[in-house]
């Protein structure tokens, strides 16, 4: 049995379908709560769904089917107030699960971020070496950067860990089962029912002279490669390390949108906006991945381009009755 931790959101279910679909048991861990989150999962079989605060009384529990725990779950709202319940859950309940997981002889496999770079004025180079000078935005950033060092000092402490682990520091994922984010949702699922009624997709203008309109970049990955490589790690135990998990190719969202429109076959609109302030004040230019570490300990398949991956999720799923997995 694998456990997968927020495994109703976002990247956590589309994991969880692909274990199930190569027909792993699979456990879930999350909170529906009252919007369509469940729909996530409607489509999948489960061997169990526990509620979050059951979650370390039911792994002692259920110790003997376990081979590993995928851990997904997180506050991940950049936009969250209230610090210590982001802490409590994107900290302590990790460490619970790193402890939990080394202590029964499990693998754990977690949830970075990319948030942990802050304004990239050190680049985006995943050596667990630089973390000392990263300096997240935001306390979702600050809050996975703090369960990394502690990673970090527990390795170099040779403190007790998994049997196999490894962090993905996530960049700008997008794909099928986001709708339940709102305004956390990516850029193209935001925009592409602007797109489909014929409308201008809108921008935000450029705040520096040497950056267009349209021109800031983001390192854009399809959620699909995301699980490749969540399931690459699974079948390589003898991996561990902390993972950048982009392309490694930076895309301007200028051609984000115009990846939209080529895909619905409608001619280009796009439109530019101004930023709110609170949005410039720790607005970033520019993310892109450093793969050269994931390379290195042998993974191989390639990424899926950003025109490609707005195509399949523009024509298989958002347009579709039934957008989901």
């Amino acid at each position: 049995m694998i456990v997968v931790t927020g495994g109703a959101g976002f990247i956590g279910s589309n994991i969880v379908v692909a274990l199930a679909g190569s027909g792993a048991a699979v456990a879930v861990c999350d909170r529906l709560r009252q919007a369509d989150k469940w729909r996530n999962l409607a489509h999948v079989p489960l061997c169990e769904l526990i509620a979050p605060e059951a979650l370390l009384a039911w792994l002692p529990a259920n110790a003997a089917a376990i081979e590993a725990v995928v851990h997904m779950g997180a506050i991940s709202s950049t936009t969250e107030k209230d610090v210590d319940l982001i802490v409590d859950v994107n900290f302590r309940l990790s460490q619970e699960l790193w402890r939990w997981c080394a202590l029964e002889g499990k693998r754990f496999i977690y949830a970075s971020s990319a948030a942990t770079y802050g304004g990239g004025e050190q680049g985006f180079d995943d050596d667990p070496r630089r973390l000392a000078l990263l300096r997240p935005l935001n306390a979702y950033g600050w809050s996975k950067h703090l369960f990394d060092r502690w990673v970090e000092r527990t390795l170099v402490a040779e403190g007790p860990s998994p049997t196999q682990w490894a962090g993905l520091k996530f960049f700008n994922v997008y794909g099928p089962n986001e709708y339940h984010k709102g305004s956390m949702r990516s850029v193209i699922a935001q925009k592409y029912p602007l797109a489909a009624a014929g409308r201008p997709v809108t921008l935000f203008r450029s705040g520096r002279q040497d950056v267009p309109d349209g021109g800031q970049k983001r390192d854009f990955i399809y959620v699909r490669d995301c699980v490749q490589v969540v399931q690459w790690l699974l079948a390589h135990r003898d991996v561990n390390g902390l993972f950048n998990l982009g392309t490694g190719r930076a895309r301007s969202f200028a051609e984000l949108a115009g990846a939209i429109f080529a895909a619905l076959k409608r001619p280009q609109r796009i439109e530019y906006i101004d930023a709110p302030a609170e949005v410039l004040a720790h607005y970033q230019y520019l993310t892109e991945a450093r793969m050269e570490r994931l390379r290195e300990v042998g993974y191989t398949l390639p990424f899926t381009s950003l025109e490609e991956g707005v195509a399949e999720y523009v024509l298989r799923y958002l347009s579709q009755p039934d957008p989901y997995l």
